[in-house]
Formats: C-alpha cells, structure tokens, sequence
C-alpha cells in the first residue's frame, strides 16, 4: 500500500489524497513537521517539502509530479472519471490552473497564513517559531482578494473551473481553499459563484476526510464542515 507524507494543513498534500481518494485508491497518511527535518524525511525529499508519495520502491516528490504520475498509472484506466482532460488544450488549461492555486496562490497567501498562524506555534523558538508576524499576515489578506475574484470568474464563466468536466485544476483549488477555509481567512461574501463551486466541491465523497481534519488547539471556523454554508 502506498503511503503519503503529508501535512494536515499543506494544500498541496490536500490536493494528492483528494485525487487518490477520487481514484478510489488506499493508501496510508504519514504526518509530517518538515522542520523537524528528520533523517529518514530528507532522504525520500532532501528539499524538504511535501508531499511525497512512498509506492512499492518509487518514492514521487511535489503535489503536480504525483498529480501526474497518478494520472499516467492510474487515471488513464478512470474513463470519464479522469481528471486530467483527454486533449492537450484542455490539459494545458488545467495545468496552468493547478500551478496557479498551488504555486502562485501558496506563495502569495496560503504559505503566510499557515506559517504565520500555525507552524510557528508548532515550532520551538530555536527552529524560527514564535508570534506571527502580522505584517506578512496583512500582505497574505490583501492578496487573498485577487485570488479568489479571478476563482470566482472562472466558476461564473465555466462549468468546472477548467472547462466543462472536473479536473485537478478543481481538486488543487479546492483543497487550497480548504485550508484558508479552516483558518476563517476567507469572507464568503461577493464570490458567489465561487462559493457555489466549494459547496459542489465540499459535497463529493473524497472530501470528507479532509472535512474531518483538526489541529490540536485550533479546531477550524464553524462553517468549516458545512456544506450549505
């Protein structure tokens, strides 16, 4: 059985076990504190970061490789169940819409806000833990805007937010939103259409592990688990 190193709020880990939960695949979740940098952790990833997948003797680095080779070994056999389009456009979309939610919406808001109120509770003083640093928390808000204005276009105009099936340009978004979601960083007000598209989201089957996630001491905004919310 496979196994995922993963962290709980690591939108990047969310997005790999919604597309194997959607693949109906079983695997086993391995918590892990990148800072920790255990020795066994930096030999699978000497960078550091996750998540990794550990399959049989392969061992696959960072969410949009594994999001590939799932596709290559097991998406392909899903029919219309796959998440990745059948034409090159549409996987050209797709791509560049995961790179958008786990690329440049982790390194403008979701990195910040996770960091900045959760790891540095997490850390001891001498590893870089402390108080959050509310300067990089405000710059995270007001980036957060853009983000979810241009999420909210793209579920208005289009059935999926990469074209007229779901793909894992959806199964990225949604699990980045996810965490901002748990943390109360989101104010579900004018993105009606994008609010929608996270309630269908929420609503599919390989989301209720993730709606069931909780951090010792900081259980998330009530509206978290709510699928009408």
């Amino acid at each position: 059985m496979a196994t995922l190193y993963h962290n709980t709020l690591s939108a990047g880990s969310r997005a790999i076990r919604l597309m194997m939960t959607e693949y109906e695949l079983e695997f086993t979740l391995h918590e892990e504190n990148t800072w920790e940098r255990r020795e066994e952790f930096l030999s699978l990833n000497p960078a550091a970061t996750l998540p990794i997948l550990v399959d049989e003797n392969l061992t696959v680095v960072g969410a949009q490789t594994i999001g590939e080779y799932l596709d290559e070994t097991q998406g392909v056999l899903k029919r219309d169940k796959r998440l990745f389009p059948e034409d090159a456009s549409g996987r050209a979309e797709m791509r560049r819409l995961v790179d958008w939610t786990l690329v440049k919406l982790e390194a403008e808001v979701t990195r910040y806000a996770v960091h900045e109120r959760v790891t540095k509770r997490q850390m001891p003083v001498s590893a870089g833990g402390g108080a959050p640093d509310s300067q990089a928390l405000r710059a995270a808000r007001a980036n957060i805007k853009y983000h979810l204005k241009y999420l909210d276009w793209l579920a208005a105009t289009r059935s999926w937010l990469a074209g007229d099936q779901i793909t894992h340009a959806d199964i990225s978004a949604a699990a980045a939103i996810s965490v901002l979601d748990y943390l109360g960083e989101i104010e579900w007000g004018e993105e009606a259409h994008l609010k929608d598209w996270y309630a269908r989201m929420k609503s599919r089957p390989s989301f209720r592990p993730l709606l069931a996630d909780r951090l010792r001491g900081m259980p998330p905004v009530s509206h978290y688990v709510d699928l009408d919310f």
